[in-house]
């Protein structure tokens, strides 16, 4: 069975740093596409980044250099960290798992075969 635990998630002040953890396992980790996605209360939940096998990523625009995917092959785990966060960085993270990673392109919802719990992150101002 495929399980995404994800870790990390809390409230900072504007500025600060986060860095959120995905422990997954049940399937072959070098076979699949990882990524963050967000979801902010009346909000789509929509993708913030992904890297593929090969280790290559994708950043949503708004990341803007602050953010940073990446794995842990050894470990089964994909991070993001979070750096110069601002208030409307404030959402439910998600950790995700697709087949395959469009090219060049973030993951969207309908690619995804696996999902994590979630884990809050909460930026005041």
């Amino acid at each position: 069975q495929v399980q995404l635990v994800e870790s990390g998630g809390g409230s900072v002040q504007a500025g600060g740093s986060l860095r959120l953890s995905c422990a997954a396992s049940g399937y072959s980790w070098g076979s699949v596409c990882m990524g963050w996605f967000r979801q902010a209360p009346g909000k789509e939940r929509g993708g913030v980044a992904r890297v593929d096998r090969d280790g290559l990523v994708v950043y949503a625009a708004f990341v803007k250099g602050r953010f940073t995917i990446s794995k842990d092959n050894a470990k089964n785990t994909l991070y993001l960290q979070m750096n110069s966060l601002k208030p409307e960085d404030t959402a439910m993270y998600y950790c995700a798992a697709a087949e395959t990673c469009r090219w060049s392109l973030l993951l969207r919802v309908a690619d995804v075969g696996y999902w994590g719990q979630g884990t809050q992150v909460t930026v005041s101002s």
